[in-house]
């Protein structure tokens, strides 16, 4: 999830998020929900701004592999990685860290994978991609360029999808199993309990052992179990304080111990308390967090 910084970089300080960029001035286009453009494991949602104006965003951990496509006309979006930056579309992984980016947010296509999906669309390199960010190119391969240029000629933003929908099939359809129907369950199963079930139960249903489980896991989709439970649930509470829950009903929703676990998750996974999270604009690109993005948007 991505969201606009605090200007003075003060972690507790809710009314400062969002203030870098106006999003009142992002337009939100989403696919429609016909089976051609419904990938299992894959959303796609396109911005761009009204007025280009230079701005400031964040990433925030999602449980997910996210594609960042720069279709603009100005200068690339410079990504800070850290010490390090890079310009222009990025693959983003699992856990990024401290991510942001600069530029102007004139247009682009954001596509979230599924370590399930993605371990399909990008092979092994989705697992290399944890805790880190790289290039498009570099990961996508040598057809990163045709495929850049494609989608920046399109005229609609569902051209775009279809276009970027055909591009993700071809990939998954030329792809061996990418994970074990074990790991496979225990994922979808974490997504589902909003990673609630413990991972001995987990590794029950699956008649594997834990030990066994967590290796064929964190050496298929890049995290162990319990890290994918852990970054399962904040994001339920990250939607829930969204959606304008406190934090002590969120913790006691998401399944966290108490108030003061979910301080110290959100603190760990953002910078923030979860107060500045729940006032922060999200670009995630969904009906909690982008509620008056029209509909028409395509």
């Amino acid at each position: 999830m991505m969201t606009a910084p605090p200007p003075e970089r003060e972690p507790g300080n809710a009314a400062a998020i969002g203030a870098a960029l106006d999003w009142s001035n992002v337009e939100v286009a989403v696919p429609p929900p016909t089976p051609p453009l419904r990938i299992p494991g894959v959303s796609m949602a396109g911005f761009r701004q009204l007025r280009p104006k230079q701005g400031e965003i964040t990433m925030v951990a999602h449980p997910s592999i996210t594609l960042l496509l720069d279709l603009g006309d100005g200068d690339p979006l410079l990504c800070r990685d850290g010490a390090a930056s890079r310009r222009g579309s990025v693959a983003i992984g699992l856990l990024p860290g401290d991510l942001s980016f600069r530029g102007c947010l004139d247009q682009g296509l954001q596509i979230r994978l599924t370590p399930i999906a993605a371990a399909a669309v990008l092979g092994g390199l989705s697992t290399e991609l944890t805790g880190s960010v790289a290039s498009f190119a570099d990961v996508w391969g040598p057809d990163a360029g045709r495929l850049h240029a494609t989608l920046r000629a399109a005229a609609t933003w569902d051209e775009r999808f279809a276009l970027a929908a055909s591009a993700l099939r071809r990939r998954i359809a030329a792809a061996r199993p990418p994970v074990d129907a074990e790991v496979a369950y225990t994922w979808q199963r974490t997504l589902r309990t909003g990673g609630r079930r413990r991972i001995e139960t987990l590794a029950d249903d699956t008649g594997w052992s834990r030990k066994r489980l967590s290796a064929r896991f964190a050496a298929q989709l890049g995290v162990t179990p319990k890290r994918a439970a852990r970054l399962v649930r904040f994001d339920r509470a990250a939607h829930l304080l969204a959606a304008g829950h406190t934090a002590a009903d969120t913790a006691a929703l998401s399944g966290y111990a108490d108030q003061p676990h979910l301080h110290r998750d959100v603190k760990s996974f953002t910078g923030h308390t979860p107060a500045a999270l729940a006032a922060a604009p999200w670009l995630s690109i969904d009906a909690t967090t982008w509620p008056t993005a029209p509909a028409d948007a395509r």
